[in-house]
């Protein structure tokens, strides 16, 4: 794969932003490029005693399947992974937890030939509440489940914690409070199935928690300043020209603007 110049200025920046992991990996999975904050939290010395090898060579065997799971969906779906809650390492091989991203790169004719992500540490200080186990499996749950009736109260149930506390968990990590975390997620569910299926804005909207179709078209307008329709015909337009770099899609879109706090 070409390594832009591009690419290695944005490695070189995130070089010196410790409390940021950076990657880029090929179709097969080995890095291609990495920050210095990943090469020290994997006990290394220099990058290219990290280049070419893979996540289930580096970490221990559960965090590798893990990581090496989430890259093969990305690659055989092209579906992006926003800001997923995990287990990483921070410095010294601790545990920690941190924010994933990971998004597919194309090639020039469209195939996805790699990815490349960050994970963004949650550093929390010495007085700050830890992230309870339930808190990630009711956040599990809601990616899985956004379809259905929600509401903060019912996470909060199903995190096994008070509902203040919930939302004081959802605005630290994420910076919404719960009912922006569930529209964001509907939002997200809502524009992979426009983009990749011909299915109606109503049954799009019914499949992703939304009242009607007219709820969805307000949600999305106060995200992305677009329609239902009006996006699905941009992502159309982009399709039939040049690539955008490093395979970025409409899909991507969401989540670019804080949703209003209000649930269809």
């Amino acid at each position: 794969m070409a390594f832009s110049a591009d690419l290695r200025l944005i490695e070189q920046l995130l070089d010196h932003v410790p409390e940021i992991v950076f990657f880029l990996k090929d179709r097969a999975g080995r890095y291609l490029a990495v920050n210095q904050s990943l090469v020290e939290r994997c006990g290394l010395r220099e990058k290219h005693e990290l280049l070419g090898r893979r996540v289930i060579e580096i970490f221990p065997r559960e965090l590798g399947e893990l990581y090496a799971t989430q890259d093969q969906s990305v690659m055989r779906t092209a579906r992006p992974i926003l800001d997923r809650l995990e287990l990483h390492w921070y410095a010294g091989r601790k545990p920690g937890w941190c924010l994933t991203t990971k998004l597919p790169m194309r090639g020039r004719t469209g195939e996805v030939i790699g990815l490349m992500g960050i994970s963004r540490d949650l550093r929390a200080h010495e007085d700050a509440e830890a992230i309870p186990p339930g808190f990630v499996k009711a956040l599990e749950f809601l990616e899985a489940h956004c379809d259905e009736v929600l509401s903060p109260g019912a996470l909060a149930r199903r995190a096994g914690l008070p509902p203040v506390r919930f939302a004081r968990l959802t605005k630290r990590i994420f910076r919404l409070t719960p009912n922006q975390l569930i529209l964001q997620k509907r939002l997200n569910a809502a524009a992979r199935m426009l983009i990749e299926t011909d299915r109606s804005i109503a049954e799009v909207a019914c499949a992703c928690g939304f009242y009607d179709h007219s709820a969805m078209t307000r949600a999305f307008r106060s995200a992305t300043n677009l329609t239902p329709t009006q996006f699905r015909d941009l992502k159309r337009d982009w399709g039939a020209g040049p690539r955008p770099a490093f395979g970025l899609t409409p899909g991507l879109l969401i989540g670019t603007k804080t949703p209003r706090a209000e649930l269809p």
